[in-house]
């Protein structure tokens, strides 16, 4: 591929992207805008043409300055996998804040691309472990990720097992409700964002924090975002939350910790959302 690609153009390109998207994202930290402007995005992705996705619309393109811009981009197309919005993942990630030295677990790494972002972001000294599930695009992401000494490739769920404390969980994939080992795994001051949805195909970005005294749980941004693959937990179509109560989170409790009582907005098997704060 890299002799189908003009390097220059692809580093030139890079930087006003990421100047762009940091902007587009509100983006605080600097350090996320140097990561962009470092990681090289088609090398993550099957070779040119590309298919890149925009408000909905799919276009075919073989120039590497289509690929920075915010869009999607198809890593495996029949299956609805793609590589996702920039400016998002630039404010999932400013919002999580991944430091030096920390630990890192990403669920539905795809081919690496955010993997390899998150991987610069807790240099030196910290580390990513990277789950997913589709076992060809994790053995991608390995080869892509091999010059990442840091980074652990798993073709694995990251679904209904015990996992390895982390500093910062980052969610790929949309879930029903977040495993119960996602926040047994988080350490004091942990942070974990996923897309919960409900309601099939659409939710809120929820940012959680572990806090003394619990899970603290706020609702960001509506967003889209394809199934995780792997789980148990199965939409119920009675007492689903509203709109208002997915807005109205506060808290998340593991059941075994604390009952549900008259704050609980959402409930599951293992885990209820609260509109009590911690």
């Amino acid at each position: 591929m890299e002799d189908r690609i003009d390097p220059n153009m692809s580093r030139q390109a890079r930087a006003s992207y990421a100047s762009r998207i940091v902007q587009l994202a509100s983006v605080i930290d600097p350090r996320i805008e140097s990561a962009f402007a470092t990681i090289v995005r088609e090398a993550f992705l099957p070779p040119p043409p590309w298919t890149v996705i925009s408000m909905g619309v799919g276009t075919h393109t073989s120039t590497v300055a289509d690929i920075y811009e915010n869009v999607l981009v198809a890593i495996a197309p029949e299956r609805g996998i793609n590589n996702g919005e920039p400016a998002l993942h630039a404010a999932w990630i400013d919002a999580v804040s991944p430091r030096p030295g920390e630990g890192v677990i990403h669920v539905g790494a795809g081919t690496g691309y955010y993997t390899a972002i998150l991987s610069r972001l807790v240099q030196p000294g910290g580390h990513v472990e990277a789950f997913e599930y589709e076992s060809d695009l994790a053995a991608q992401a390995a080869v892509n990720l091999q010059e990442e000494p840091d980074v652990t490739v798993h073709a694995a769920s990251a679904f209904g097992r015990a996992l390895m404390n982390a500093d910062v969980i980052y969610v790929n994939a949309g879930v029903v409700a977040p495993d119960v080992e996602w926040l047994r795994a988080l350490n004091p001051g942990g942070r974990l964002i996923f897309p919960w949805q409900p309601h099939k195909g659409w939710g809120p970005t929820v940012l959680v924090r572990r806090l003394a005294e619990g899970f603290s749980a706020r609702s960001l941004m509506t967003v889209g975002f394809i199934s995780c693959s792997g789980t148990s937990e199965k939409i119920s179509v009675k007492n689903l939350p509203t709109k208002a109560d997915l807005a109205a989170i506060r808290s998340v409790w593991i059941k075994s910790d604390r009952s549900p009582d008259g704050s609980a907005l959402a409930v599951y098997h293992d885990v209820w959302f609260s509109s009590d704060d911690v």
